[in-house]
């Protein structure tokens, strides 16, 4: 029988601090022969989609996302299930955030999975207080278990030893140190990271980041501490239905906000996937009986998409042929009437849905999302219930016609309804990440 893959967490008290460039740079390192070419499966907590594409690339497998206030423990066992020997898990915000119900953080996600937590902490403008922010997490919570810390941004040699010997005289164990370096970047935008397929030099720049964080890594300590997850065993919960035998699926710089989780419960299904880039002007396939627009940045791609004509004659064609199309947030945007840029132009869109859309008016629509599906239709009969997270930045003009779902926080307060449905054609700005089972 074989070993139970091992791994660990990297967290960090707050969102900037370095995780995702160090966990990238440390999948990268496993890889190589001196690494011990022990290759981790690298796994996101949250409903992110930029972070995974640059841990794909550093570990040349699918990142896939781990959510604790989406998804059911017999959900996340099935995903760490797919690992190899090692696994690396990326937190998200900081070590102790999550829903505004107070659950689904990293923390819980290491409580519940007894897996040993890595802290990485920004040492910029720090000094020998950093030593205070690692034991206050160490001693925040008796059920998580912050086994050490992997320093970023340090200096210099003075610098760097102020940290260790403030780390030291306090009982903090040092998995590595990061030294800054201006080529370590990783430039951001309004939903995040700029994606790692819009970097040319992505290869380049994880090559030199596992470099610089080989130099002072004790990989042998990291490997030593990497447990096995206590997964509960139970069923997976019942999937996302698929939307038909034969989905589309739009995939470009401009749609790819896709949980892999999600296409790939479609395939257990039976339904074959296939994908096209409205960017370059394709359509879905014509033999496509179901079209999915995830979400993406279609907005900073208005001009480009509203005259590809081929793309968006083809949505046309495969709605009046009775296909189901799905559009989730930048999707969403595209099947409406139209959509305004920044500038105020205005933008000529597929017209499937009676809705206008705005960049121009910018207001931040965050947070996890209870859904209730209003109508019968291939998502489920009507009540099917569902959790999913909203993230944009865009607002409506105009949204007419039937909702598709009526909606409540992840507190269960301020209920609505939102999206649209038409027939076959439906979308919200909400991304569907599971079932919901609670």
């Amino acid at each position: 029988m074989s070993e139970p893959a091992r791994g660990w967490i990297l967290a960090a008290p707050s969102s900037n601090a370095g995780k995702t460039l160090v966990s990238a740079a440390l999948l990268r390192l496993l890889q190589r022969p001196t690494g011990g070419g022990k290759a981790a499966t690298p796994y996101k907590v949250g409903p992110d989609y930029i972070d995974p594409g640059f841990l794909s690339a550093a570990a040349g497998t699918v990142c896939r996302n781990l959510d604790p206030w989406a998804m059911s423990s017999g959900r996340i066992g099935q995903l760490l299930s797919q690992s190899g020997n090692y696994f690396l898990i990326e937190g998200v915000m900081g070590l102790f955030d999550g829903a505004v119900s107070g659950d689904g953080s990293t923390a819980d996600l290491a409580a519940d999975l007894g897996l040993p937590v890595v802290l990485v902490i920004n040492t910029k403008g720090q000094g020998a207080s950093v030593a205070a922010v690692a034991q206050g997490f160490v001693n925040f919570r008796d059920d998580v278990n912050v086994a050490g810390v992997i320093l970023t941004q340090v200096a210099s040699p003075r610098h760097r030893k102020l940290l260790v010997d403030a780390c030291a005289a306090n009982n903090i164990r040092i998995f590595g140190i990061l030294a800054a370096d201006p080529a370590l970047t990783l430039r951001a935008r309004h939903l995040g990271l700029v994606q790692a397929a819009e970097r040319q030099d992505l290869d380049v720049l994880l090559d030199h980041a596992a470099d610089v964080l080989a130099r002072e890594l004790d990989l042998a300590a990291l490997l030593a501490i990497a447990a096995a997850p206590s997964v509960r065993h139970s069923s997976p919960p019942p999937a996302i239905p698929p939307l038909g035998q034969n989905i589309a699926v739009a995939s470009d710089i401009a749609f790819g906000f896709c949980y892999p989780h999600v296409l790939d419960d479609w395939r257990q299904k039976g339904a074959a996937i296939s994908f096209f880039s409205p960017l370059t002007d394709q359509g879905p396939a014509i033999d496509a009986d179901a079209v999915y627009l995830p979400g993406g940045y279609p907005e900073l791609h208005a001009g480009t998409l509203a005259a590809n004509g081929t793309f968006l004659e083809g949505l046309r064609h495969a709605a009046d042929r009775g296909a189901v199309v799905l559009g989730e947030c930048g999707g969403y945007m595209v099947l409406g009437q139209g959509v305004v840029e920044e500038d105020g132009s205005h933008r000529a869109m597929a017209g499937l849905l009676n809705l206008e859309t705005s960049f121009a008016k910018r207001k931040l629509h965050l947070g996890y999302r209870q859904m209730t599906l209003r109508a019968a239709g291939v998502l489920g009969p009507s009540g099917a219930e569902y959790r999913g997270h909203e993230f944009h930045y865009a607002s409506i003009v105009r949204e007419e016609g039937d909702s598709l779902y009526t909606v409540r926080d992840a507190l269960g307060e301020q209920e609505h309804a939102v999206g649209l449905r038409t027939g076959n054609i439906m979308g919200s700005f909400i991304h569907l990440i599971d079932m919901d089972q609670s």
